[in-house]
């Protein structure tokens, strides 16, 4: 990201998420996972989207064909859209983007696809289902709800997929190839997701525990869609939570370099930790952000329902931290994953 010119600012947020669907920053409140819907072998708890109507929240949605992600992510878009208060009659259409990151994709459509070719052979399998597999499915239709032609991305990272679509995204803003763009990242939670996550002994003991276990490693999973809307700071007249400077997300090297070298002179006063499902991420990601910018600055621990979207939960993050620490001054998102894998992003808070 080239940090000279065209600095991107957020201008919007919208959210589905286990808080809710809501427009803007999320209240801060207390949330606690409940039991999961579906048969296990013992009590097992998550981090849940509660049922809605997807037409009282955006008028003249209509989802029938669709899985809970792409559906969320067109709920998401439109209330992002709202809080930056855009109206797409006056936008060139042709020069908004959509980002879109995910871990799993329409994992609900595609499990009931190949469900389907074993049960009845290929032949007698749902052809209008298959599209909705395709990884890519939730950015298209938000581009075809909005009427949207600039360009279209999705994102699969191994650990940084929100984070990574969020710089992306900032790039076509800086490099003019748009001039506004909707970034989105998240994933839907499935009974094949969470026992994987259970197979691969990935989950917290508050998993299986409604008691407090301090310092546990694991994850809680959780399920959702963060939208942010990014466009050019100061094209207009509008609200900015913050501007992005500059960020990276790499592989190998000495980590604590690398990212100051995007900081430059400035140092960070607030750093905010993002674990995505990484276990015992919380610790190291705070333990390099001391390294980086000091003991003495502000660091914001994830919050377990971010941290259940494994691959996905950096918007969502940061969607977090901007409502828990409203302060002036420069911030540092930061992820890590192993000894040498990160993602950085430099912003500046509203």
């Amino acid at each position: 990201m080239n940090a000279n010119v065209n600095l991107p600012a957020i201008t919007g947020i919208g959210s589905v998420s286990p808080f809710g669907p809501l427009a803007g920053l999320i209240p801060p409140r207390p949330l606690e996972p409940r039991a999961i819907p579906w048969a296990t072998g013992g009590p097992r708890r998550a981090f849940l989207v509660d049922p809605f109507r997807p037409a009282d929240v955006v008028p003249g949605l209509k989802t029938r064909r669709l899985d809970r992600l792409s559906t969320w992510a067109l709920i998401s878009a439109s209330l992002a859209i709202r809080d930056a208060g855009i109206d797409l009659e006056k936008v060139d259409r042709s020069r908004v983007a959509v980002v879109f990151a995910t871990g799993f994709g329409c994992v609900e459509l595609t499990e009931s696809f190949f469900q389907s070719a074993a049960a009845n052979g290929w032949s007698g399998t749902d052809p209008n289902t298959f599209p909705e597999t395709l990884f890519n499915a939730p950015a298209s239709h938000v581009a075809l709800f909005l009427g949207l032609r600039g360009p279209n991305l999705t994102v699969d990272s191994q650990i940084f997929a929100g984070e990574c679509a969020l710089i992306q995204a900032a790039s076509l803003i800086r490099h003019g190839q748009a001039d506004l763009a909707i970034v989105l990242a998240g994933d839907t939670l499935t009974p094949s997701v969470y026992a994987w996550y259970e197979a691969a002994d990935l989950l917290s003991p508050f998993c299986y525990n409604s008691e407090p276990l301090p310092d546990a490693c694991g994850f809680i999973p959780s399920e959702g869609v963060a939208a942010l809307v990014l466009e050019p700071a100061g094209s207009r007249e509008a609200r900015s939570y913050a501007r992005l400077h500059s960020g990276r997300w790499a592989e190998g090297g000495k980590q604590a370099n690398a990212i100051r070298q995007i900081l430059g002179k400035y140092v960070p006063d607030l750093a905010i930790c993002a674990g995505n499902g990484a276990p015992c991420a919380t610790s190291s990601t705070a333990h390099l952000a001391h390294e980086i910018i000091g003991f003495d600055t502000n660091i914001v621990l994830p919050q377990a329902v971010a941290a259940g979207l494994a691959k996905a939960g950096g918007l969502l993050h940061l969607i977090l931290a901007l409502n828990s620490c409203p302060i002036s001054g420069q911030a540092l998102l930061l992820s890590t994953a192993g000894e040498s894998s990160y993602a950085a992003i430099h912003l500046e808070l509203s």
